[in-house]
């Protein structure tokens, strides 16, 4: 048998050492494994290695510093960077530190020993040519390696680019569009089309087809339908790069892909991509960045599913709350469906965003959702509060607050629902937070929580004339409200839009 060449693995992950180490010896390959740079350093001192394996960020000393150690003391041992985290930057370092090829995690077995062979084979070359001292070769092979290098970095461009796409995408709706617009965009195709896969046959959902004058989606030939389905029943992507004719695709379809976005192993969609015009072909490397953005595409499917799922049962726990406060005290459900009506229309005078309009709606519902822990003698008095139990009362912002701080994605509410007692001018409580200390949406919150508070029958009290409402607000610009709002507020009332948008209680 021939000798094997020497390995080592770095990585501070144990059991990718693990793994990776009792493979390549299962192949006969020699292995030494490494937690970090400096223990491989002390290795290099005295074990005689053909091939390095390491990771980029590990304590004490990282890949690249490892790289950089191994090119000045011995640049015939070629280095594998290995990483879960490609970025350009880090490409270009690796580069510079004489590494010979950048594997992005996770990483298949099979492919790392390809990717050993391709390298010890280059290994061997480049020793050869050190030994021959052939100037014209190596000028030659100069020349090929940085085509090679310029090549990665162009690979790891379009990688990043496809998972930032998909990073970013806050809606699932979204997907698809993206996929297909990427799609264009990347692979220069003339069409690319996403279909949802059913029982009897592909249904096609979004298309993109640049510079079109006409409607995107002409319905699905038989020929293209039957390449679907075929790819549907291997779970395997396929590619024409150059079309024979034979009726396997329609006559002006020059080159084609076709690639499956699974979900949890089962095939939810069908990506395909064609050139009709262009002189260049689909390649391998095409399937490559095209099952790859498919790939990532699902991953953000079930992510999005997740959350928007935790999200909708958030609600419903919470809204529940409120109910249960409406069950022992009617008026604080009622209060809050008017006080979230008039934060509302007050939010679009002074030009918030949807974002804001949201948060006003999710926090206006649940302001008071802190009265659930107020006890019943307190919370259902008939007459008025003394002013120990005003002080109990108060009590319930940060009840409230405390309560949605549980819940790590709703900080902004959070706030809100804790600062909506505060005053302008300081004298407001939990905190006595004053003017722009306050969050803007929490001043909004104050006016609409104060207007609906003394315009509603209460089981103490009537509720006021409309006149003295309305003289109270304009009292409390600037001490009690944000002059801002009370301005905005005065306007909408003015104009009836406060009536129109309200119902009050009688």
């Amino acid at each position: 048998m021939n000798k094997k060449e020497k390995i080592l693995f770095v990585d501070d992950d144990e059991s990718i050492l693990d793994i990776a180490s009792e493979y390549f010896q299962h192949k006969g390959y020699p292995v030494i494994t490494a937690k970090n740079g400096l223990e491989a350093v002390k290795i290099l001192e005295n074990e005689k290695i053909d091939c390095c394996f390491t990771d980029i960020n590990m304590p004490e000393m990282d890949g690249l510093e490892l790289a950089e150690h191994i090119r000045k003391t011995d640049n015939t041992i070629p280095v594998i960077i290995m990483t879960g985290y490609p970025s350009l930057e880090n490409t270009i370092r690796t580069l510079k530190n004489g590494v010979v090829d950048f594997l992005i995690k996770p990483i298949k077995l099979d492919q790392m020993e390809v990717c050993l062979k391709r390298v010890l084979r280059e290994q061997l070359l480049f020793v050869e040519n050190i030994i021959l001292k052939q100037e014209v070769k190596g000028k030659k092979q100069l020349k090929k390696l940085n085509k090679e290098l310029l090549y990665k970095v162009e690979e790891l461009n379009i990688l990043n680019k496809i998972m930032s796409d998909f990073t970013i995408i806050s809606s699932s709706s979204d997907i698809f569009k993206r996929l297909i617009d990427t799609t264009i965009k990347i692979m220069h195709a003339d069409e690319a089309r996403f279909y949802i896969i059913n029982k009897a046959a592909p249904f096609e959902i979004t298309t993109s087809i640049p510079n079109s004058a006409g409607p995107n989606s002409a319905g699905i030939d038989k020929a293209t339908e039957k390449l679907i389905m075929e790819t549907v029943s291997d779970a395997m992507p396929l590619l024409i790069s150059e079309n024979k004719g034979a009726g396997s695709l329609p006559e002006d379809i020059l080159s084609f892909m076709v690639v499956p976005l699974a979900i949890r192993k089962k095939i939810f969609g069908i990506l395909t991509a064609c050139i009709k015009k262009s002189s260049i072909r689909f390649t391998e490397k095409d399937l490559y960045y095209l099952s790859f953005m498919t790939n990532k595409a699902a991953y953000t499917i079930e992510n999005l599913a997740l959350y928007e799922n935790i999200y909708e049962n958030l609600f419903s726990t919470l809204y529940a709350f409120v109910k249960a406060i409406e069950a022992r005290d009617s008026y604080t459900q009622q209060h809050s469906n008017r006080v979230t009506k008039i934060a509302i229309v007050i939010g679009k005078e002074m030009g918030c965003t949807s974002e804001e309009l949201d948060i006003l709606n999710f926090a206006g519902h649940l302001h008071d959702i802190g009265k659930i822990g107020i006890r019943d003698a307190i919370l259902l008095k008939p007459n008025v509060y003394t002013e120990e139990e005003h002080n109990i009362i108060k009590e319930h912002s940060i009840i409230g607050a405390n309560i949605i701080g549980q819940l790590w994605l709703l900080e902004s509410e959070k706030e809100i629902i804790k600062s909506h007692h505060e005053r302008f001018d300081g004298t407001g409580y939990p905190d006595g937070l004053k003017k722009e200390e306050i969050p803007l949406l929490a001043r909004i919150l104050s006016v609409a929580d104060v207007y609906d508070a003394i315009s509603s029958n209460r089981a103490y009290r009537k509720k006021m004339e409309e006149n003295n409402i309305i003289n109270i607000i304009k009292e409390g610009r600037g001490t009690q409200f944000d002059p801002d709002v009370v301005d905005a507020f005065l306007k909408l009332h003015n104009e009836g839009v406060i009536e129109k948008n309200l119902y009050k209680a009688t």
